[in-house]
């Protein structure tokens, strides 16, 4: 991505999410409660939730505030509309 993300820390991130995704799946192999599962989706579904918004935050803070301080506010302000249209559909 553009300089617009820590790129190690997303990525660290996104990998600590797919270990719980993993302890996920062998939770439902070896059949654990219904009630334990839906808890360790929702706190993966959080974790990813907040991997969104270190993007989001990266995206405004730098790749925007460039475009606006190269007189670029136009552009910018529509692909900061859309990143936050993309986001907003992560339920």
């Amino acid at each position: 991505m553009k300089n617009c993300i820590d790129s190690k820390k997303v990525v660290g991130r996104l990998k600590r999410i797919q270990g719980q995704i993993g302890g996920i799946i062998k939770m439902i192999e070896s059949e654990k409660d219904c009630e334990d599962v839906l808890i360790q989706i929702g706190a993966a579904k959080a974790a990813l939730h907040k991997t969104g918004q270190s993007v989001l935050e990266g995206h405004l803070h730098h790749c925007v505030l460039d475009a606006v301080k190269a007189g670029r506010g136009d552009e910018a302000l529509r692909h900061l509309s859309s990143a936050i249209e993309q986001f907003s559909r992560i339920v």
